[in-house]
């Protein structure tokens, strides 16, 4: 279990550099349209593309790969205003329905990825499902991440990352 969350880890570490460079890419970029733009009168479609795929690349491969579970936002002020059982109870309930959405909704979310291969971005032709395919793995990682959250609930424990000592971390006392 102990190679499996360093491995985890290893691959968290690298993805949270990965959107770094996404971010500090989209700065760059944003920058550079300005320049371009404003400065020596070249509009450039290009530009606002990237930026465009990399936004989305960013939040949906940091939500997959990078962010704990409890970074997560949550409504904790009705959360906290209930009991434990209830708090593990609105675990399960949430966990499980939502991962049940998302598992009944992967087939169409594939279906769509695939089919935007007919179309093609404007600056960069890059097929629409190579800019849409982080959307599988987010999906998926939706679906696996809820299930756990339903397990924490109906087991009551949870990963050690989770129950660290802060104002947003979901803790069973």
């Amino acid at each position: 279990m102990n190679k499996i969350r360093n491995w985890a880890n290893l691959i968290a570490r690298w993805s949270n550099h990965l959107t770094a460079a996404l971010l500090l890419s989209m700065f760059i970029v944003f920058i550079m349209q300005i320049v371009f733009r404003y400065v020596l009168g070249w509009p450039v479609l290009w530009t606002v593309e990237w930026v465009t795929i990399a936004w989305l690349w960013g939040i949906l491969f940091s939500f997959a790969f990078v962010i704990k579970t409890s970074d997560m936002i949550r409504l904790d002020i009705v959360y906290y205003a209930v009991p434990r059982g209830m708090r593990r109870a609105f675990d399960v309930f949430s966990g499980l329905v939502t991962a049940g959405i998302f598992m009944w909704t992967l087939p169409d979310a594939w279906d769509y990825v695939t089919f935007m291969s007919i179309e093609r971005t404007a600056a960069f032709l890059w097929q629409f499902d190579l800019v849409f395919s982080i959307y599988i793995p987010f999906h998926i990682a939706v679906i696996v991440r809820m299930l756990l959250i339903a397990w924490g609930g109906i087991a009551g424990n949870r990963l050690p990352e989770e129950l660290e000592t802060h104002p947003e971390s979901h803790t069973y006392d």
